[in-house]
């Protein structure tokens, strides 16, 4: 039974996570192999007007951990009222208490209800390194909207821009409950933990804070989002398709076929295959491969297993056939990927 009060942990004085029900076994098994790395915790204060616009994603994470290209980025809105919108797109609107996520750390323009200038990102906000949290203060003297910036790094497919799992934004309202409670802690000792630059900037992000609010946001949005959304959000809710990824993922070496996962999940091959083509626009097989291509890429560059060794779990016999299907899935050889970017 999940709590109904919000209690600290008694070794460092952060709230303990409030445990939630996620939609799916396929949602658990990804999120319990999540890799989150480079926590960087930031707070802001805007006063009305104001607005900016970040760099690209890419930029983003180089400039927080310099040979980086993926960063997920996520806004706690602790007070006031802002948007926040992704290319041409429509604006997103968050108040107090909404936590607004950029999965794939997407160019994006953020502003508060007064019209205003756009300015750049770099415009106020000093580059690391810092020896101090830095508050990011922009804006003029109106009303103050309080912002804690999250950002993190993470190689895990449910952020690969080539996968789209999530929409590139979207704010997660916590509902009423243990949840919103549990964000609302986390958001108050963030700002004290940030508050003037007075911390050290390596404390707050050891505490992994960053990480469990994230998670616990994915599981919010995962569990809410509407049922008209394709993709990983579909697939999740969906009765023919949830099963069958739960099994891809729980056995990625198994040796599957459609046959065989039809008939583990009791629906036919024909359906089976035509929710996948609808829900995720592709075969079952194919998703199989990329998730196996990605499971791979994670233990080439966290593990020191032989390229064979991690081929076998991964569900190829040869190391020949593993090493020419990476290859065409991320465009090197496992040797050379994992020269570029093993930890």
């Amino acid at each position: 039974m999940a709590r109904t009060d919000v209690e600290n942990d008694r070794d460092t004085g952060e709230p303990d996570p409030v445990p939630t029900r996620g939609p799916s076994a396929a949602l658990n098994a990804a999120l319990e192999r999540l890799r989150l790395q480079g926590a960087v915790f930031l707070r802001a204060e805007y006063r009305e007007p104001w607005a900016y616009e970040s760099l690209p994603g890419p930029a983003t994470a180089n400039l927080l951990r310099p040979g980086e290209t993926r960063v997920v980025l996520f806004h706690v809105v602790a007070s006031g009222r802002c948007w926040v919108a992704v290319g041409d797109g429509e604006r997103h609107w968050a108040a107090d208490g909404d936590v607004i996520v950029l999965p794939y750390g997407d160019q994006h323009r953020m502003g508060g209800v007064d019209d205003a200038e756009v300015v750049p990102l770099l415009s106020f906000l000093v580059p690391p390194p810092w020896a101090q949290m830095p508050v990011l203060r922009h804006g003029a003297d109106g009303t103050l909207t309080g912002v804690v910036c999250g950002y993190l790094h993470s190689s895990d497919p449910l952020f690969d821009p080539a996968m789209r799992v999530f929409p590139p934004v979207f704010v997660v309202r916590p509902p009423a409950g243990p949840a919103a409670d549990w964000v609302r802690a986390n958001i108050t000792y963030a700002l004290a933990q940030t508050g003037d630059g007075l911390v050290d900037a390596t404390a707050l992000s050891t505490t992994r804070l960053p990480e469990m609010l994230l998670v616990e946001v994915l599981r919010l949005h995962l569990a809410t989002a509407p049922a008209t959304e394709r993709g990983w959000v579909a697939a999740l809710r969906d009765p023919v398709v949830a099963p069958a990824m739960a099994l891809l993922h729980g056995e990625p070496e198994r040796k599957w076929t459609v046959e065989e996962l039809a008939r583990a999940t009791a629906v036919s091959r024909s359906l089976l295959d035509a929710r996948f083509r609808d829900v995720l626009g592709r075969s079952p097989i194919r998703y199989l491969t990329e998730w196996r291509m990605h499971l791979a890429r994670d233990l080439l560059s966290t593990t020191d297993l032989p390229v064979v060794a991690v081929a076998r779990r991964v569900g190829y016999d040869a190391e020949e056939a593993f090493s020419r299907a990476f290859k065409r899935h991320h465009g090197t050889a496992p040797g050379v990927w994992r020269s570029a970017h093993h930890a």
